[in-house]
């Protein structure tokens, strides 16, 4: 989803835009890009350079996270490999400037105010989900290698709505509350923003960011309670208004994830990922993306979940 926003604010920028793609990807989901094809992995490093080569910026919108449940050794191995690749191959092809697209749960939860750029864990925080810390791992290799010489930069948008959320991401939460397949949520403090939005600053932060810097990309700083109030006011359903805690998602996803460990079939509903990320939400400070690099949004949060909403029920996928 970030990605086709960004390659979209791209060619508006004029820029001729290069898609750099696993083999087996559908790109029939981005046909209304124009755009070069180039094939490469981020498992596999001379790829990855040669797909490089010629490039002015390149932009990283495919960093790993982990989904089924595995261990945290095996995670992070896999995170490690992935963004030093991404680093090996922004240095042998040198690019003028790199972007890795970051995840606000690298910045530690602050008890009181709005969280910012400065926000870091001393050590890798053990003992937190894998997605937590494979997010904190490829935040330090992406700034370290940018305060070391190469030309990275380090862009994290909050809680993006909008359109092209085929898997769905973020958007589940308004199509399955459209769809009144939702039995609770999980409040808690967010930071939100359209989509469309999130990638005019992150192609800002490529353009005028420093290397080795953090620019947080945000609009609304909100509640969960406020956004599934305005899903359920753009799809015309009943307000949903039971609520599950933290504690007892994290018993229900414990047992999810031990039952598919087990006896496989269907990936947990509720994983450690989907826990640590509505766990861990926040208020932003935003003023640096606005001083550094003169982004503001543009869409509050009613109008970035009417057109995500609109999006889903065009593509079929609210009944």
């Amino acid at each position: 989803m970030i990605g086709h926003h960004i390659a979209i604010q791209a060619k508006l920028r004029q820029y001729e835009l290069v898609i750099i793609h696993r083999e087996n990807s559908d790109l029939s989901k981005i046909a209304d890009l124009d755009f070069e094809s180039r094939v490469a992995d981020l498992n596999n490093r001379g790829a990855l350079i040669k797909s490089f080569e010629g490039l002015d910026s390149v932009v990283n919108a495919a960093a790993y996270y982990p989904t089924l449940p595995k261990p945290v050794s095996q995670e992070l191995q896999t995170a490690r490999h992935q963004m030093q690749f991404f680093i090996d191959a922004v240095k042998e092809s040198q690019v003028k400037k790199a972007l890795y697209v970051g995840g606000a749960i690298a910045i530690p939860k602050k008890p009181s105010g709005k969280a910012d750029e400065e926000g870091t864990y001393a050590t890798i925080p053990e003992g937190a989900a894998a997605y937590t810390q494979v997010k904190y791992l490829m935040d330090k290799m992406a700034r370290d290698a940018g305060q070391a010489g190469l030309p990275i930069v380090v862009g994290i948008p909050s809680m993006c709505f909008g359109e092209y959320d085929y898997a769905p991401t973020t958007g589940r939460l308004i199509k399955d509350i459209a769809n009144e397949e939702l039995p609770a949520y999980i409040n808690g403090l967010r930071n939100c923003i359209y989509t469309g939005d999130a990638a005019r600053g992150l192609l800002l932060a490529i353009e005028k960011g420093t290397p080795g810097e953090r620019y947080l990309i945000g609009a609304v700083n909100t509640d969960v309670k406020s956004v599934v109030e305005q899903i359920c006011k753009q799809a015309n359903v009943p307000m949903l208004e039971k609520t599950l805690s933290i504690k007892m998602a994290k018993l229900i996803s414990k047992f999810e994830e031990t039952r598919y460990a087990i006896f496989r079939g269907n990936p947990p509903k509720l994983s450690a990922t989907a826990i640590a990320v509505l766990s861990q939400g926040q208020h932003l400070q935003l003023q640096k993306a606005k001083r550094e690099l003169g982004f503001e949004a543009e869409l509050d949060l009613e109008a970035m979940i009417f057109r995500a909403y609109q999006w889903f029920k065009k593509e079929g996928m609210i009944q």
